[in-house]
Formats: C-alpha cells, sequence, structure tokens
C-alpha cells in the first residue's frame, strides 16, 4: 500500500487503538508493553539513537517509535519498505541492553502476536513462540488485521527472513 497522506508521524488507527487498551504485565504473566499515545518525535528518536549508538552523526529518522517495556526498550515501526503506508512496515525491539531485532513484518501481523499474548520484548529477548493467554490483546488485531492469523513462530520467521538486515542496519549506527 502506497503512502500517499505524506503524513507518516500520525498514529495509524491499529496503533491508537492500541495506546487506548490496557495492556496488564500481571506480575510477569502478561505482556511487558506500554503503547505511546503518539510517535516520538523526530527530535526526540535521533536523540535516543544517538546515545544509544554513541554515534552523535546516528540519524532516527527510519524509525516510529511506538512503545516501550519496563526497561525502556522500544518499540518501533522501521521504514524499511520505501513508498509504502507504516502500516506495511516491519515492526522492530530495540532493547535497553543492547539487543534488537524484527518482532514481525508488518503491523497487522504484530497485532496478531498480540493477540497470543507476545509483545515486542518476549519476541525478540524471549524469543517465546508460545501464546500466552494470561497476555493476549485479541481486540486490536479483530478490529485492524489485514493478514491471516499465523503460528507467532511463523509470523517471527517471515519477518526475520524478509528483513535479516535490521541488526547490520543497527549496527552501522554504531561509532
Amino acid at each position: 500500500m502506497t503512502d500517499t497522506t505524506g503524513d507518516d508521524r500520525r498514529l495509524p488507527p491499529a496503533l491508537a487503538e492500541l495506546a487506548r487498551t490496557p495492556i496488564d504485565y500481571a506480575d510477569g504473566k502478561g505482556i511487558d508493553f506500554e503503547p505511546y499515545e503518539e510517535f516520538c518525535s523526530a527530535e526526540e528518536t535521533t536523540a535516543w539513537m544517538r546515545e544509544w549508538t554513541g554515534d552523535p552523526e546516528a540519524d532516527g529518522s527510519a524509525l516510529r517509535i511506538f512503545g516501550q517495556d519496563g526497561s525502556g526498550g522500544l518499540a518501533a515501526l522501521w521504514r524499511a519498505r520505501p513508498g509504502h503506508s507504516l502500516t506495511d512496515q516491519p515492526v522492530v525491539f530495540l532493547g535497553s541492553e543492547g539487543r534488537c531485532g524484527v518482532v514481525a513484518g508488518n503491523l497487522s501481523d504484530f497485532l496478531w502476536l498480540l493477540a497470543d499474548g507476545i509483545g515486542p520484548w518476549e519476541a525478540v529477548v524471549l524469543d517465546d513462540d508460545t501464546p500466552n493467554p494470561a497476555g493476549a490483546l485479541p481486540a486490536p488485531a479483530a478490529h485492524h488485521a489485514t493478514t491471516p492469523r499465523r503460528a507467532p513462530r511463523t509470523i517471527k520467521a517471515e519477518a526475520r527472513a524478509e528483513f535479516p538486515d535490521f541488526p547490520s542496519f543497527i549496527g552501522d549506527l554504531h561509532l
């Protein structure tokens, strides 16, 4: 889908709904994720990337940060598909301890992971594919998903196969 609006700093409806959806960490049995009510500004994103990478020239323009985990790790849309809408961009995670990875190939697939109780931190740091009924968030996927529901393992494997260069993209930003 082509982005014809030119406004890629406005949350897509699915992320706006997610920001209004209570997410229960449930003392470690739920999802460790706090969605934002708006994307981080371009200035905040660039400042964060410069601090995270240690590179005073790092550019955060390819990321749209939309949430964080309890330790400060960030979930973002990575503008890896030029000319496509934000909802068609991969969801990535940048952990507070340096772990990073692709979570899902697009926003719809990310919603399916959340429907199975798997957040961005769980998808990358724990790399757990087991659905977690205690953390399941089915409503956003029911309202906004445009891809078929698939097993978490399949969603993550497809995304990582399509975007194997995300760790290199981040690594290239380090000094």
